[in-house]
């Protein structure tokens, strides 16, 4: 099973528009069975998982969220109408879906949010959740709140079964802050059982477009894969970073996808 994070940096920058074919081909180069999306957009046209399932024959859900929050006014006419969420991509039909909603005690406004979704795996169900919580600094104990509230989720006993939960996606924090450590301390970090290069960074003061304003995040690996065992060993057999590098001189991302892959009996 091959599971991948990402985050696709919504509509911002300026040059979304041809930042999607880019996005699609690193997908296709991939061919993840298990995508979580953090920061794609929904709108008049569709999502942006749905476009970028249907080439690659897979299923795909969406849920809204207020991490990051759209820019308001729109800082250009293409985001007008657009909505930030978290997006998800399945080899697998979706079963069923839930969004559930995050702490958020400091910041105002709507709720940051999960999407926790069933997978209908051939071994069994496959629960996956994909989330984006707090990175300012100001908001920290926002962050710590979020962190367990999702560390509570993904072991939660109505998600226990055979096949492992998997927690995807931008976190904002590495394993070495204080903001990853509720769920570092219940859940696997894949990277780190897959070998993966401990020196390794999701969003990097290089890229064109850093934002270097994000001090407690920059030149850090802040996107994750987390895994609560189920009652079948799963084996972690590679981690590696995607999408790193510009295509035909434009990256992708502002971000780096995490890529991983797991062997799971029966799958």
């Amino acid at each position: 099973m091959r599971v991948l994070t990402w985050n696709l940096w919504w509509r911002f920058g300026g040059s979304w528009r041809e930042r999607q074919p880019r996005i699609a081909a690193v997908l296709a180069e991939l061919r993840p069975d298990v995508a979580g999306l953090v920061e794609t957009w929904s709108g008049p046209d569709g999502t942006q998982p749905a476009a970028l399932a249907a080439p690659l024959g897979l299923h795909h859900a969406w849920a809204p969220t207020a991490l990051p929050p759209a820019p308001d006014p729109p800082e250009e006419p293409g985001q007008a109408g657009y909505a930030v969420g978290l997006g998800l991509l399945s080899r697998w039909p979706i079963a069923a879906t839930e969004v559930v909603e995050l702490p958020h005690d400091q910041r105002p406004g709507p709720p940051p949010t999960a999407l926790l979704a069933t997978l209908d795996h051939p071994a069994g169900p496959l629960r996956v959740i994909v989330a984006c919580i707090e990175w300012e600094p100001r908001y920290a104990a926002d962050q710590l709140a979020q962190a367990h509230a999702l560390a509570a989720l993904a072991t939660a006993g109505r998600l226990a079964g055979d096949l492992p939960v998997l927690l995807i996606g931008d976190l904002n924090a590495d394993p070495s802050q204080p903001g990853l450590a509720p769920l570092t301390a219940v859940l696997t970090d894949a990277w780190a059982a897959g070998s993966g290069d401990p020196a390794a960074v999701t969003l990097a003061s290089t890229h064109p477009d850093a934002p270097l304003e994000a001090v407690a995040q920059i030149d850090r690996r802040i996107d994750h894969v987390l895994v609560r065992p189920g009652r079948v060993p799963v084996t972690v057999e590679r981690a590696f970073l995607a999408g790193a590098e510009p295509i035909d001189g434009l990256h992708p991302s502002d971000h780096r996808a995490v890529v991983v892959d797991l062997r799971v009996p029966g799958g």
